[in-house]
């Protein structure tokens, strides 16, 4: 086949090939026929027919995979019966027709009519054809020869790449020329045509259309006249079509069983035949099977769908692009349709099956396929929104020091991995655009999440596969699109948790061929009343010597205080050393009370490396899973993620500033005369006097005019936002990618996550701790003091309540995923007494006392979350 196909003019192994297809075709469109319909003979005994006794009834789409399964093994075909007047008999004699349509080239008219009333010619279709046949059949009430046709055309890969396509534009000559032209053809011609086509005959399902496409000079005359966005076929026409035909039963079936027949096929070209770089215009066959509205319909959710998702998974990554590209154009409500289409596939296969550590949904095809189908949809949805390619952030100018010991793969004589650093979806390199891009997507982010398969999600053995990269183990970690916050976070643990223990062995063994003094643990000691002394100093001292020292386990011991670190003095040492960093009276920020949001101080005297610390202490916020009452405003963490401030991000950040600057540029009168501005604006230093800026040279001379504001405006907010805490942001930065250079941190978050990483949730849904709350050492859910808790806590009011938090976890904000995901226990500790109530931080346990009565509990609560610090607290 591979030589008969290569060679077009052996016109002998051509013709050979045809009669093989089609009676390959034939073959197994009886077979379905005795499935569906039987041969007729009610005593028949073949146990693959209808008509046999005892024949288990099956539905369409699992008689045509049945059909192919018997083609295959040559099984028994029964003759039809004299009493069956059936479909069979009808192919048996449709068969020997076409067969004979194009041997002889001299046919009467009868016979060219009978041709054309059964369409054996048609081998692709256009929107012209499909309506000449609609109206045939409508006038006959007899929809047949269209379900035939389009059977024959959406299950060939040959037949649906040629379908549709757009008609090229004529040059003035092309026009004049046909002008001149009759528009009726002699009979001879229209023989022509028809034997053209039937030429252009289509596979069988068992056998590959991809040695026969791409080999025409055309279609690769097509492609290279087209934009990277654009595809030869007719998007708009596949669309008044698929709106005209979808609304009959019958017909909608039909697409339905030719899909079925079709996606294995193109499964196998794209494997195996690198079909695609032949012929650019195989893509055509995905925008026209995605334009059908009926594929999230629960009759293509069991075969054809997940075989169609499997078939489009295997495209190159060149064409996945084209796709995005293609779609990025799309409307908000045609890109949800392909979303919903997706996601209903992956929340319908999680749903009927049981997944667990034994049976991962990483080994469904299915639901692998459709994620993978659905990333090109996301990517697109990014194209296609509100972009911003430029405004990125420089990159450090000194590379993040490796650390000075050998690496546990050096000390085995390994090279170092992951050298390179992030990884970045390939996908992302291709359309040369990032997630962060992206202002406004079509539909929002949130959409591309699916619940159902975050909650059967085994995240430690994805997480293994994500880090092993290896081809037959998919991970969902590679698109964090589909996964919510809560369990991207949980791979952040695996793997902050994994290099810790890494850092610890390199340490054990570093130690043994060295000799020097075993340090497995990051350990800070701190003086409580000098904490940020002691802390920056330290962290300085490692920053400086061995920064990879920053990636191990986090140990914090207050000078003169007893406990061991088992994450609630880590909670309360980070609570501190962020409370005394951001107390105005330092002046390394300004908080703005209207917004309380903290900023960078332009005008501090205080040198980079301390903000290269600050940054250092979030990165360890994040590496040991602790949340920081922090309030920077979300441009912080875009520009943390590699983006630069823009005028859009003076809303949250300085949402006065905002405003007047937004009014400048809708003020429609004339802006020089009435306001006379000019390039030049003045600032406030930390003793409130007056700084001058030029923001062009010489820019007190230059006024703002209607033609130059927006230059202005922008120019505004660059220096606000980006140049006057330039050397800040940089050591702030540097600090920062320290501890998470190594990270998958960039590559699974977009900024809003991030802050929910270091900040945590802002809502708190004590109901929903209440839910989730254990009891211990003789309480349960139905004890008398237990009740009386939960009713006084939720009389409290908003801060009372983060007072509670406080002093119950060390911290006042949820975790991600909110206070449901927070493990609390409260445990009894004796009977009724004057002492307080106490916690475990670390552990997130609350020691309460029997108290006699309400008003007492409520009492002795309120107090001890008043006078929380350093008191109470274990």
């Amino acid at each position: 086949l591979m030589t008969a196909y290569s060679h077009r003019t052996d016109e002998m192994h051509l013709t050979s090939d045809h009669r093989k297809r089609a009676a390959a075709k034939h073959l197994i469109e009886r077979y379905y026929h005795q499935l569906t319909e039987g041969c007729g003979n009610e005593s028949c005994s073949n146990s693959w027919c209808a008509s046999s006794v005892g024949f288990n009834r099956m539905d369409n789409n699992a008689a045509a995979v049945k059909a192919l399964e018997l083609y295959k093994v040559n099984a028994k075909l029964c003759d039809p019966h004299p009493s069956k007047k059936g479909t069979a008999s009808a192919y048996l004699e449709s068969s020997s027709h076409s067969n004979s349509a194009c041997s002889n080239r001299k046919m009467n008219n009868k016979d060219v009519h009978s041709v054309r009333d059964n369409f054996k010619d048609v081998n692709y279709l256009t929107e012209e054809k499909v309506y000449e046949i609609l109206d045939i059949c409508g006038e006959k009430e007899d929809y047949s020869p269209l379900i035939r046709v389009i059977g024959r055309v959406f299950s060939s890969a040959e037949g649906l790449v040629q379908s549709f396509r757009r008609s090229k534009p004529h040059t003035k000559e092309e026009l004049k020329s046909l002008q001149g032209k009759d528009e009726d053809k002699d009979e001879d011609e229209k023989e022509a045509a028809a034997c053209s086509a039937t030429a252009m005959e289509e596979d069988s399902p068992a056998s590959s259309s991809s040695l026969r496409l791409g080999e025409g000079s055309s279609g690769e005359n097509d492609v290279q006249k087209l934009a990277p966005d654009e595809v030869s076929v007719d998007i708009d026409a596949v669309r008044r079509v698929y709106e005209r035909l979808l609304s009959n039963e019958k017909i909608e079936a039909a697409f339905l069983n030719a899909l079925v027949y079709l996606s294995p096929n193109v499964e196998c070209d794209l494997t195996y035949h690198n079909v695609y770089s032949r012929d650019p215009n195989y893509l055509n066959l995905f925008v026209i099977v995605m334009e059908n509205s009926n594929l999230h319909s629960p009759e293509y959710l069991e075969i054809a769908l997940p075989q169609f998702c499997k078939a489009m998974s295997k495209l190159p990554l060149a064409a996945q692009a084209k796709l995005a590209r293609l779609w990025s154009h799309y409307s908000t409500e045609q890109i949800r349709r392909m979303v919903e289409t997706f996601q209903q596939l992956i929340t319908y296969k999680v749903i009927s099956n049981e997944f667990n550590s034994r049976n991962l949904v990483n080994d469904d095809d299915a639901v692998v396929a459709a994620t993978k189908c659905l990333k090109v949809v996301y990517y697109a949805n990014v194209l296609g929104g509100d972009l911003d390619t430029e405004h990125n952030e420089e990159e450090d100018e000194e590379p993040i020091p490796e650390s000075s010991e050998l690496t546990l793969q050096e000390l085995l004589g390994e090279e170092r991995r992951n050298k390179k650093g992030p990884r970045v979806d390939p996908l992302e390199i291709e359309l040369g655009i990032r997630t962060n891009d992206c202002r406004r997507p079509l539909i929002s982010f949130e959409e591309f999440v699916n619940e159902p398969l975050n909650e059967v999600l085994e995240m430690d053995k994805d997480y293994t596969f994500f880090k092993v990269e290896t081809e037959n183990k998919f991970s969902f970690m590679t698109c964090p699109f589909i996964l919510n916050a809560v369990t991207k976070n949980l791979g952040l643990y695996y793997d902050n948790r994994i290099r810790m223990y890494s850092e610890r062995r390199i340490t054990v063994l570093y130690s043994l061929v060295q000799g020097q003094q075993l340090n497995p643990y990051l350990r800070l000691k701190v003086r409580r009343d000098h904490i940020i002394d002691d802390a920056l100093v330290r962290l300085e001292m490692i920053a400086m010597e061995n920064p990879a020292d920053l990636k191990k386990q986090l140990y914090v011991e207050f000078e003169g205080e007893q406990g061991v670190d088992e994450g609630g003095v880590s909670k309360e040492f980070f609570q501190l050393v962020v409370e005394e960093i951001f107390n105005p009276d330092i002046g390394m920020f300004t908080y703005d009370e209207r917004t309380k949001l903290f900023w960078f101080n332009p005008s501090s005297f205080e040198n980079e490396g301390q903000y290269t610390l600050i940054g250092i202490v979030l990165g360890l916020a994040i590496y040991n899973n602790c949340i920081l009452d922090v309030h920077f405003p979300m441009v912080v963490y875009r520009k943390l993620m590699g983006k630069k401030g823009t005028f859009r991000d003076l809303a949250d950040a300085n949402p006065v500033l905002y405003q007047s600057l937004k009014e400048l540029l809708e003020y429609e009168g004339s802006v020089e005369e009435d306001m006379m501005i000019t390039f030049q604006i003045s600032q406030t230093d930390l003793f409130g006097n007056p700084l001058m800026y030029d923001l062009r040279e010489n820019g007190d001379k230059i006024p703002v005019t209607n033609e130059n504001r927006k230059e202005f405006v922008a120019q505004y907010a660059e220096y606000m936002l980006n140049k006057s805490v330039e050397k800040q942001f940089k050591a702030f930065r540097r600090g920062f990618h320290m501890v998470t250079n190594e990270s998958p941190l960039k590559y699974l978050f977009r900024p809003e996550e991030i802050e929910l990483l270091i900040c945590g949730s802002r809502n708190l849904d004590f109901l929903a701790l209440e839910e989730t709350t254990e009891y211990d050492g003789g309480y349960n859910r139905d004890s008398r003091i237990i009740k009386e808790f939960w009713e006084t806590l939720h009389s409290f009011g908003e801060e009372q309540k983060r007072l509670f938090l406080q002093f119950t976890t060390g911290t006042d904000r949820a975790p991600v995923g909110g206070l449901g995901k927070l493990k609390m226990i409260i445990a009894k500790n004796g009977p009724d007494t004057d002492r307080l109530p106490t916690s475990h931080t670390c552990f997130n346990v609350l020691l309460l006392p029997e108290y006699s009565s309400k008003e007492k509990l409520r009492e002795r609560l309120l107090k001890a979350i008043t006078y929380a610090k350093g008191f109470g607290m274990l």
